[in-house]
């Protein structure tokens, strides 16, 4: 029997309702609209698409939202400078500097400028620590996405196998920091494979996972008989393979879906599984920082 499939779109609908009603009840019973600011360096058409999706979201919430579009020839110092003056700006609760950056400018030299209590992509390192900890108030929105969809679609996974593929900053090391923690929606055994895995031991380690979480950057990278009988696979890849006839590009995830189907219980398209469920996760992190400045939540 083919696998129920995790749709992101659906989940991620439910997530904004929530969000929506917190905002609203925020306004009313503490005056407090979050607000997000998106800067932009440059033209890239995909950063373009990202922050007007970002930009779009926020407005449908209620936000205050600021879309910062500055030219690829701006300077670090006078990057950095826009980031002081959104850091200490009250109305800005959560700042978000879109990625790749030009090269003339140090990527980690302006995350790491960022306010920790602003940074909702939780790539600064004191988020990085928080979250090793269990002492946070935010997620990287990808991950954070993978485990809303395997709660909300599977239930807890509380005492399961779950097995990650790939190590990435972005990904993979954050995926096992939070699977791991003594928390709700996690305290899984967890374990992580990687390009420094024999080949072998990865298919030995997938063959057990009862939740296998694949951000490989590979595609079709996990074949059927990898899968245990019944596991809940979640594809975070997403890979350009082609073109379709209309023009289109052809994706492909780090699972090889048509087989895999057929072996989970549940399992996440490509697209239409994790990727709709990032943005949404940075509104619910720009929310939790407009709490976070208020003191209605504590780290």
């Amino acid at each position: 029997m083919a696998a129920t499939l995790i749709k992101g779109a659906e989940v991620a609908a439910q997530i904004r309702e929530e969000l929506k009603k917190e905002v609203d009840e925020l306004k009313a019973k503490h005056n407090i609209t979050p607000g997000l600011v998106t800067i932009l360096v440059g033209e890239d058409p995909g950063s373009v698409s990202y922050v007007t999706a970002k930009q779009k979201t926020a407005h449908e919430l209620g936000f205050h939202s600021i879309q910062d579009n500055q030219d690829a020839s701006i300077s670090e110092e006078t990057l950095l400078s826009l980031l002081d003056k959104y850091n200490k700006d009250p109305q800005i609760h959560g700042i978000l500097v879109q990625l790749p950056l030009p090269k003339h400018i140090d990527t980690n030299k302006v995350l790491y400028a960022i306010n920790p209590n602003k940074d909702v992509d939780a790539f600064h390192p004191v988020n990085v620590g928080r979250i090793l900890i269990g002492q946070y108030a935010f997620l990287p929105c990808t991950p954070a996405g993978c485990q809303e969809l395997i709660v909300r679609a599977t239930g807890d996974p509380k005492g399961k196998e779950v097995v990650v593929v790939g190590r990435s900053n972005i990904v993979g090391k954050p995926m096992v920091a939070i699977m791991i923690q003594k928390l709700p929606g996690a305290n899984a055994t967890v374990t992580c494979v990687h390009t420094g895995t024999p080949k072998d031991k990865i298919i030995e380690h997938c063959k057990r996972a009862d939740i296998l979480i694949v951000a490989a950057g590979v595609p079709k990278y996990v074949q059927a008989d990898w899968v245990k009988e019944g596991a809940v696979v979640i594809d975070v890849g997403v890979n350009r393979i082609g073109m379709t006839e209309s023009g289109k590009a052809k994706l492909a995830g780090d699972v090889d879906f048509d087989t895999v189907k057929e072996k989970a219980s549940f399992i996440t398209p490509v697209p239409g599984g994790v990727g709709p469920m990032t943005i949404t996760m940075l509104m619910k992190n720009t929310v939790m920082a407009a709490k976070l400045s208020a003191g209605l939540i504590q780290i």
